[in-house]
Protein backbone atom coordinates (compact mmCIF):
# COMPACT_ATOMS: atom_id res chain seq x y z
CA UNK A 1 0.00 0.00 0.00
CA UNK A 2 1.51 3.31 -1.10
CA UNK A 3 1.40 6.62 0.71
CA UNK A 4 -0.83 9.22 -0.95
CA UNK A 5 0.11 12.81 -0.13
CA UNK A 6 -2.42 15.65 0.04
CA UNK A 7 -0.66 17.23 -2.96
CA UNK A 8 2.12 16.11 -5.30
CA UNK A 9 3.62 18.93 -7.35
CA UNK A 10 6.25 16.76 -9.02
CA UNK A 11 3.77 15.12 -11.39
CA UNK A 12 2.75 18.29 -13.20
CA UNK A 13 6.33 19.55 -13.19
CA UNK A 14 7.55 16.45 -15.04
CA UNK A 15 5.49 17.56 -18.03
CA UNK A 16 7.09 20.99 -18.24
CA UNK A 17 10.45 20.68 -16.51
CA UNK A 18 12.55 21.08 -19.66
CA UNK A 19 10.60 24.14 -20.78
CA UNK A 20 10.88 25.67 -17.31
CA UNK A 21 14.62 24.99 -17.16
CA UNK A 22 15.06 26.65 -20.56
CA UNK A 23 13.11 29.77 -19.54
CA UNK A 24 14.79 30.06 -16.15
CA UNK A 25 18.21 29.92 -17.82
CA UNK A 26 17.02 32.52 -20.34
CA UNK A 27 16.01 34.87 -17.53
CA UNK A 28 19.26 34.17 -15.69
CA UNK A 29 21.34 35.01 -18.75
CA UNK A 30 19.31 38.15 -19.50
CA UNK A 31 20.41 39.83 -16.29
CA UNK A 32 16.84 41.12 -15.76
CA UNK A 33 15.77 39.44 -12.53
CA UNK A 34 13.24 42.10 -11.51
CA UNK A 35 10.75 43.34 -14.10
CA UNK A 36 11.45 42.99 -17.80
CA UNK A 37 9.53 41.15 -20.49
CA UNK A 38 9.14 37.97 -18.44
CA UNK A 39 6.93 39.88 -15.99
CA UNK A 40 5.03 42.01 -18.51
CA UNK A 41 4.37 39.02 -20.77
CA UNK A 42 2.90 37.03 -17.90
CA UNK A 43 0.83 39.97 -16.67
CA UNK A 44 -0.66 40.48 -20.12
CA UNK A 45 -1.31 36.77 -20.66
CA UNK A 46 -2.89 36.36 -17.23
CA UNK A 47 -5.14 39.38 -17.76
CA UNK A 48 -6.10 37.99 -21.16
CA UNK A 49 -6.91 34.60 -19.67
CA UNK A 50 -9.31 36.23 -17.21
CA UNK A 51 -10.70 38.72 -19.72
CA UNK A 52 -9.65 41.87 -17.85
CA UNK A 53 -7.64 44.92 -18.87
CA UNK A 54 -5.00 44.78 -16.15
CA UNK A 55 -3.02 42.09 -14.39
CA UNK A 56 -0.45 43.40 -11.94
CA UNK A 57 2.02 40.91 -10.51
CA UNK A 58 3.12 41.18 -6.89
CA UNK A 59 4.92 39.30 -4.16
CA UNK A 60 2.00 37.28 -2.73
CA UNK A 61 -1.74 36.86 -2.50
CA UNK A 62 -1.59 38.59 0.88
CA UNK A 63 0.00 41.68 -0.67
CA UNK A 64 -2.55 41.57 -3.47
CA UNK A 65 -5.38 41.81 -0.93
CA UNK A 66 -3.60 44.53 1.04
CA UNK A 67 -2.96 46.66 -2.02
CA UNK A 68 -6.53 46.19 -3.27
CA UNK A 69 -7.84 47.59 0.01
CA UNK A 70 -5.38 50.47 -0.18
CA UNK A 71 -6.35 51.23 -3.77
CA UNK A 72 -10.01 51.37 -2.69
CA UNK A 73 -9.09 53.84 0.06
CA UNK A 74 -10.15 51.52 2.87
CA UNK A 75 -8.60 52.65 6.14
CA UNK A 76 -9.00 53.71 9.74
CA UNK A 77 -12.55 53.40 11.07
CA UNK A 78 -13.86 51.48 8.07
CA UNK A 79 -15.45 48.03 8.10
CA UNK A 80 -14.87 45.19 5.66
CA UNK A 81 -17.26 42.23 5.52
CA UNK A 82 -15.78 38.79 4.94
CA UNK A 83 -15.85 35.16 6.05
CA UNK A 84 -14.27 33.72 9.18
CA UNK A 85 -13.69 30.38 7.45
CA UNK A 86 -10.53 31.06 5.48
CA UNK A 87 -6.80 31.58 5.86
CA UNK A 88 -5.90 34.48 8.13
CA UNK A 89 -4.40 36.55 5.29
CA UNK A 90 -7.93 37.60 4.30
CA UNK A 91 -8.57 39.33 7.61
CA UNK A 92 -4.95 40.18 8.34
CA UNK A 93 -4.85 42.73 5.53
CA UNK A 94 -8.04 44.40 6.77
CA UNK A 95 -6.39 45.06 10.11
CA UNK A 96 -3.17 46.18 8.43
CA UNK A 97 -4.97 49.04 6.65
CA UNK A 98 -6.57 50.09 9.95
CA UNK A 99 -10.05 48.77 9.22
CA UNK A 100 -12.21 46.30 11.15
CA UNK A 101 -13.11 42.83 9.82
CA UNK A 102 -16.81 42.01 10.10
CA UNK A 103 -17.24 38.24 9.99
CA UNK A 104 -20.43 36.60 8.73
CA UNK A 105 -21.45 32.95 8.87
CA UNK A 106 -21.34 30.30 6.15
CA UNK A 107 -24.13 29.44 3.76
CA UNK A 108 -26.23 26.42 4.73
CA UNK A 109 -24.81 24.01 2.14
CA UNK A 110 -21.27 25.03 1.35
CA UNK A 111 -18.11 26.73 2.55
CA UNK A 112 -18.62 30.26 1.22
CA UNK A 113 -20.24 33.07 3.18
CA UNK A 114 -24.02 33.50 3.48
CA UNK A 115 -25.09 36.35 1.21
CA UNK A 116 -28.15 37.17 3.31
CA UNK A 117 -25.86 37.71 6.27
CA UNK A 118 -23.55 39.82 4.12
CA UNK A 119 -26.46 42.09 3.23
CA UNK A 120 -27.57 42.30 6.87
CA UNK A 121 -24.04 43.21 8.03
CA UNK A 122 -23.75 46.32 5.86
CA UNK A 123 -23.59 49.59 7.79
CA UNK A 124 -22.61 53.16 7.01
CA UNK A 125 -19.03 52.16 7.89
CA UNK A 126 -18.84 49.30 5.35
CA UNK A 127 -16.26 50.22 2.72
CA UNK A 128 -15.61 46.86 1.05
CA UNK A 129 -16.63 43.20 0.90
CA UNK A 130 -14.03 40.46 0.48
CA UNK A 131 -15.52 37.35 -1.11
CA UNK A 132 -13.41 34.21 -0.72
CA UNK A 133 -13.89 31.51 -3.36
CA UNK A 134 -12.93 28.81 -0.89
CA UNK A 135 -11.55 25.43 -2.00
CA UNK A 136 -12.05 26.48 -5.65
CA UNK A 137 -15.84 26.86 -5.30
CA UNK A 138 -16.97 30.30 -6.54
CA UNK A 139 -19.26 32.56 -4.57
CA UNK A 140 -22.58 33.40 -6.25
CA UNK A 141 -21.22 36.58 -7.79
CA UNK A 142 -24.48 37.61 -9.46
CA UNK A 143 -26.26 37.87 -6.13
CA UNK A 144 -23.25 39.35 -4.33
CA UNK A 145 -22.75 42.08 -6.91
CA UNK A 146 -26.47 42.93 -6.75
CA UNK A 147 -26.09 43.49 -3.00
CA UNK A 148 -22.85 45.44 -3.40
CA UNK A 149 -24.11 47.61 -6.24
CA UNK A 150 -27.28 48.47 -4.33
CA UNK A 151 -25.15 49.90 -1.53
CA UNK A 152 -22.32 51.12 -3.81
CA UNK A 153 -19.75 49.01 -2.01
CA UNK A 154 -16.74 47.60 -3.91
CA UNK A 155 -16.08 43.85 -3.92
CA UNK A 156 -12.66 42.25 -3.66
CA UNK A 157 -12.43 38.64 -4.83
CA UNK A 158 -9.99 36.47 -2.89
CA UNK A 159 -9.22 33.98 -5.66
CA UNK A 160 -6.23 32.34 -3.97
CA UNK A 161 -7.74 28.85 -4.29
CA UNK A 162 -9.83 29.43 -7.38
CA UNK A 163 -7.75 30.44 -10.41
CA UNK A 164 -9.79 29.37 -13.44
CA UNK A 165 -13.08 28.99 -11.58
CA UNK A 166 -16.12 30.78 -12.98
CA UNK A 167 -19.61 31.90 -12.05
CA UNK A 168 -22.17 31.70 -14.88
CA UNK A 169 -19.37 31.59 -17.42
CA UNK A 170 -17.43 34.58 -16.06
CA UNK A 171 -14.08 33.83 -14.49
CA UNK A 172 -13.57 34.82 -10.87
CA UNK A 173 -11.20 37.72 -10.49
CA UNK A 174 -12.82 39.57 -13.39
CA UNK A 175 -16.00 40.64 -11.59
CA UNK A 176 -14.73 42.52 -8.56
CA UNK A 177 -11.10 43.43 -7.92
CA UNK A 178 -9.35 40.08 -8.25
CA UNK A 179 -6.60 39.00 -5.85
CA UNK A 180 -4.61 35.86 -6.63
CA UNK A 181 -1.98 33.80 -4.87
CA UNK A 182 0.62 31.82 -6.79
CA UNK A 183 1.80 29.85 -3.77
CA UNK A 184 3.03 26.47 -5.09
CA UNK A 185 -0.04 24.47 -3.97
CA UNK A 186 -2.56 26.74 -5.72
CA UNK A 187 -4.19 25.78 -9.02
CA UNK A 188 -1.73 28.12 -10.73
CA UNK A 189 1.31 27.91 -8.50
CA UNK A 190 4.87 29.08 -8.93
CA UNK A 191 8.08 27.72 -7.45
CA UNK A 192 7.91 30.20 -4.58
CA UNK A 193 5.69 33.07 -3.52
CA UNK A 194 3.82 35.29 -5.94
CA UNK A 195 0.49 36.99 -6.50
CA UNK A 196 -1.48 39.33 -8.73
CA UNK A 197 -4.25 41.91 -8.72
CA UNK A 198 -6.66 42.01 -11.66
CA UNK A 199 -9.09 44.74 -12.66
CA UNK A 200 -10.71 46.64 -15.51
CA UNK A 201 -10.40 49.91 -13.61
CA UNK A 202 -7.46 52.01 -14.82
CA UNK A 203 -7.33 54.12 -11.65
CA UNK A 204 -7.14 51.04 -9.41
CA UNK A 205 -4.49 49.46 -11.65
CA UNK A 206 -2.35 52.60 -11.58
CA UNK A 207 -2.64 52.74 -7.79
CA UNK A 208 -1.61 49.09 -7.44
CA UNK A 209 1.43 49.68 -9.65
CA UNK A 210 2.45 52.59 -7.45
CA UNK A 211 1.89 50.67 -4.23
CA UNK A 212 3.84 47.56 -5.22
CA UNK A 213 7.02 49.57 -5.79
CA UNK A 214 7.34 51.92 -2.82
CA UNK A 215 4.86 54.45 -4.25
CA UNK A 216 7.44 55.24 -6.91
CA UNK A 217 6.37 57.37 -9.88
CA UNK A 218 8.10 56.44 -13.13
CA UNK A 219 8.74 58.78 -16.01
CA UNK A 220 8.73 58.20 -19.75
CA UNK A 221 10.23 54.90 -20.82
CA UNK A 222 9.98 53.57 -17.25
CA UNK A 223 12.69 56.02 -16.20
CA UNK A 224 13.10 56.13 -12.43
CA UNK A 225 12.16 59.57 -11.09
CA UNK A 226 12.73 58.89 -7.35
CA UNK A 227 9.48 60.69 -6.71
CA UNK A 228 7.14 58.91 -4.29
CA UNK A 229 3.49 59.97 -4.22
CA UNK A 230 2.41 57.60 -1.44
CA UNK A 231 3.73 55.12 1.10
CA UNK A 232 3.91 51.81 -0.68
CA UNK A 233 5.73 48.54 -0.16
CA UNK A 234 8.17 46.27 -1.93
CA UNK A 235 5.92 43.74 -3.60
CA UNK A 236 7.20 42.85 -7.04
CA UNK A 237 6.77 39.54 -8.83
CA UNK A 238 10.27 38.45 -9.77
CA UNK A 239 11.16 37.53 -13.34
CA UNK A 240 11.92 33.86 -12.77
CA UNK A 241 8.56 33.27 -11.06
CA UNK A 242 6.79 35.15 -13.87
CA UNK A 243 8.49 33.01 -16.51
CA UNK A 244 7.49 29.81 -14.69
CA UNK A 245 3.91 31.00 -14.20
CA UNK A 246 3.59 31.96 -17.86
CA UNK A 247 4.45 28.39 -18.85
CA UNK A 248 2.11 26.88 -16.28
CA UNK A 249 -0.73 29.20 -17.33
CA UNK A 250 -0.86 27.38 -20.67
CA UNK A 251 -1.58 24.13 -18.83
CA UNK A 252 -3.99 25.54 -16.24
CA UNK A 253 -7.23 24.57 -17.97
CA UNK A 254 -5.96 21.03 -18.53
CA UNK A 255 -4.90 20.71 -14.89
CA UNK A 256 -8.20 22.14 -13.68
CA UNK A 257 -9.93 19.61 -15.92
CA UNK A 258 -8.01 16.85 -14.17
CA UNK A 259 -9.10 18.25 -10.81
CA UNK A 260 -12.74 18.28 -11.94
CA UNK A 261 -12.41 14.70 -13.19
CA UNK A 262 -10.86 13.62 -9.87
CA UNK A 263 -13.63 15.39 -7.92
CA UNK A 264 -16.24 13.50 -9.95
CA UNK A 265 -14.42 10.24 -9.22
CA UNK A 266 -14.46 10.94 -5.48
CA UNK A 267 -18.15 11.77 -5.60
CA UNK A 268 -18.97 8.49 -7.34
CA UNK A 269 -16.71 6.44 -5.09
CA UNK A 270 -18.11 7.98 -1.90
CA UNK A 271 -21.74 8.72 -2.76
CA UNK A 272 -23.17 5.79 -0.79
CA UNK A 273 -20.81 5.99 2.17
CA UNK A 274 -22.76 6.72 5.38
CA UNK A 275 -21.79 9.34 7.97
CA UNK A 276 -20.05 11.74 5.58
CA UNK A 277 -21.23 14.75 3.62
CA UNK A 278 -19.78 15.38 0.17
CA UNK A 279 -19.10 18.80 -1.38
CA UNK A 280 -21.47 19.92 -4.13
CA UNK A 281 -21.01 22.03 -7.23
CA UNK A 282 -24.05 24.31 -7.32
CA UNK A 283 -25.82 25.43 -10.53
CA UNK A 284 -23.98 28.35 -12.13
CA UNK A 285 -20.69 27.30 -10.59
CA UNK A 286 -17.59 26.09 -12.41
CA UNK A 287 -15.43 24.79 -9.57
CA UNK A 288 -11.73 24.06 -9.91
CA UNK A 289 -11.38 21.96 -6.75
CA UNK A 290 -8.25 23.23 -5.10
CA UNK A 291 -9.48 20.95 -2.32
CA UNK A 292 -12.03 18.14 -2.21
CA UNK A 293 -13.35 18.69 1.29
CA UNK A 294 -15.82 16.31 2.92
CA UNK A 295 -17.54 16.72 6.27
CA UNK A 296 -17.62 14.17 9.07
CA UNK A 297 -20.76 14.99 11.12
CA UNK A 298 -20.21 14.86 14.86
CA UNK A 299 -21.15 11.55 16.43
CA UNK A 300 -19.58 12.03 19.84
CA UNK A 301 -19.98 14.39 22.78
CA UNK A 302 -16.42 15.49 22.04
CA UNK A 303 -17.21 17.29 18.80
CA UNK A 304 -13.72 16.96 17.31
CA UNK A 305 -12.90 13.34 18.04
CA UNK A 306 -14.65 11.70 15.07
CA UNK A 307 -12.92 13.78 12.41
CA UNK A 308 -9.53 13.82 14.09
CA UNK A 309 -9.52 10.12 14.93
CA UNK A 310 -10.56 9.37 11.36
CA UNK A 311 -7.73 11.48 10.01
CA UNK A 312 -5.19 9.60 12.15
CA UNK A 313 -6.59 6.24 11.04
CA UNK A 314 -6.36 7.29 7.40
CA UNK A 315 -2.74 8.27 7.88
CA UNK A 316 -2.02 4.78 9.26
CA UNK A 317 -3.32 3.47 5.94
CA UNK A 318 -1.08 5.81 3.95
CA UNK A 319 -3.71 8.44 3.15
CA UNK A 320 -2.59 11.91 4.21
CA UNK A 321 -5.53 14.29 4.57
CA UNK A 322 -5.64 17.93 5.69
CA UNK A 323 -7.85 20.09 7.90
CA UNK A 324 -8.60 23.63 6.67
CA UNK A 325 -9.34 25.48 9.02
CA UNK A 326 -9.61 24.04 12.56
CA UNK A 327 -9.89 27.41 14.36
CA UNK A 328 -12.06 30.01 12.57
CA UNK A 329 -10.79 33.57 12.36
CA UNK A 330 -13.36 35.04 14.75
CA UNK A 331 -12.04 32.74 17.51
CA UNK A 332 -8.35 33.36 16.87
CA UNK A 333 -6.50 34.81 19.89
CA UNK A 334 -5.33 37.76 17.82
CA UNK A 335 -8.94 38.88 17.30
CA UNK A 336 -10.20 38.60 20.86
CA UNK A 337 -10.63 42.35 20.97
CA UNK A 338 -13.28 42.17 18.24
CA UNK A 339 -15.71 40.63 20.71
CA UNK A 340 -16.80 37.48 18.88
CA UNK A 341 -17.90 34.82 21.34
CA UNK A 342 -17.99 31.12 20.62
CA UNK A 343 -21.37 30.21 19.14
CA UNK A 344 -21.95 33.48 17.31
CA UNK A 345 -21.11 31.90 13.92
CA UNK A 346 -22.45 28.36 14.43
CA UNK A 347 -22.14 27.08 10.85
CA UNK A 348 -18.55 28.26 10.64
CA UNK A 349 -17.67 26.63 13.94
CA UNK A 350 -19.36 23.38 12.99
CA UNK A 351 -17.55 23.28 9.65
CA UNK A 352 -14.22 23.81 11.43
CA UNK A 353 -14.92 20.71 13.52
CA UNK A 354 -16.06 18.52 10.63
CA UNK A 355 -14.03 19.30 7.50
CA UNK A 356 -11.47 16.92 6.04
CA UNK A 357 -9.70 17.55 2.73
CA UNK A 358 -8.77 14.43 0.76
CA UNK A 359 -5.72 14.16 -1.53
CA UNK A 360 -6.36 16.33 -4.62
CA UNK A 361 -3.94 17.35 -7.35
CA UNK A 362 -3.51 17.04 -11.12
CA UNK A 363 -2.19 13.61 -11.94
CA UNK A 364 -3.77 11.74 -9.05
CA UNK A 365 -4.67 8.31 -10.39
CA UNK A 366 -8.00 6.53 -10.14
CA UNK A 367 -6.23 3.70 -8.28
CA UNK A 368 -5.02 6.20 -5.68
CA UNK A 369 -8.52 7.62 -5.34
CA UNK A 370 -9.86 4.11 -4.88
CA UNK A 371 -7.33 3.56 -2.09
CA UNK A 372 -8.48 6.80 -0.47
CA UNK A 373 -12.15 5.82 -0.77
CA UNK A 374 -11.71 2.26 0.45
CA UNK A 375 -9.52 3.38 3.34
CA UNK A 376 -12.11 6.00 4.29
CA UNK A 377 -14.93 3.44 4.27
CA UNK A 378 -12.90 1.01 6.33
CA UNK A 379 -11.93 3.63 8.91
CA UNK A 380 -15.51 4.90 9.24
CA UNK A 381 -16.71 1.38 9.97
CA UNK A 382 -14.24 1.21 12.85
CA UNK A 383 -15.47 4.41 14.52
Amino acid sequence: MKNIPPVDLTRQHKIIDQEIESQVIKVFRSGRYIGGTAVTDFEQNFAGYLGVSHGIGCNSGTDALYMALRALNVGEGDEVITTAFTFIATSEVIVRVGAKPIFVDLEVNGFNFDLQQVAAAITEHTKAIIAVHLFGQPVNMDDLMAIANKHQIPVIEDCAQATGAAWNGTKVGSIGVGCFSFFPTKNLGGCGDGGAVTTDDWAIADQIRLLREHGLVRGAGAKVTYRHDLTGLNSRLDSIQAAILDIKLRHLDSWNGQRRFAANNYTQLLENVPNIKLPQEVPGSFAVWNQYTIRIPNRNSDSSITRDVLRNKLQEKGVISMVYYPLPLHLQPVYQDLGYDRGILPRTEQAAQEVLSLPMFPGITFAEQQQVAYSLKDCLEQL
